[in-house]
């Protein structure tokens, strides 16, 4: 399966050949028809990653007080090592995307269902992704999977409006 990623040193973008992910309990295994960038935060990601690290720390001061306070408690080394391997490491991206059910463990989607899916971590861009049951939604017969794959941005408008 190809799934889109980031490395986080450089910010390079790669796809990559991984295993299929299994279907997780109480949820649903998704073959992803669409999957949507997000202009904001997925850009801003991007940026972030690519950026130098005196540009990551002048724009995430919140950042360098988790690192300030991870050293007091846990000392130079340990805290180096925990940067280095942050740095070192891919990160997924996407969190809104719609596709078709191909596996279930639950009893509110069946295999053959439209579904929009949801959630960082969850609705990536990816050929297959694994969903929790609350995570998702049924996405009606009048609405194309393209469309269908704006849910969670819409949700998140929502919320906004609701707060």
């Amino acid at each position: 399966m190809l799934q889109v990623l980031q490395y986080q040193k450089t910010g390079e973008i790669v796809v990559e050949e991984l295993p299929l992910p299994n279907c997780p309990r109480n949820g649903i295994l998704v073959k992803n028809y669409f999957s949507l960038i997000s202009a904001g935060t997925e850009r801003s990601s991007v940026e972030k990653a690519q950026s130098s690290l005196l540009s990551r720390i002048k724009k995430q001061p919140e950042d360098v007080k988790l690192v300030l306070d991870y050293l007091k408690k846990e000392g130079i080394k340990s805290t180096l090592n925990r940067i280095t391997n942050k740095l070192d490491s891919y990160k997924v991206l996407g969190y809104s995307s719609s596709g078709v059910v191909v596996e279930t463990d639950t009893s509110d989607f069946q295999v053959g269902d439209r579904v929009a899916c949801a959630g960082a971590g969850y609705a990536n861009h990816s050929e297959y992704v694994a969903i929790p049951k609350n995570l998702a939604v049924k996405i009606p017969e009048n609405v194309d999977y393209d469309e269908a794959s704006y849910t969670t941005i819409g949700a998140i408008a929502m919320q906004g409006i609701r707060q």
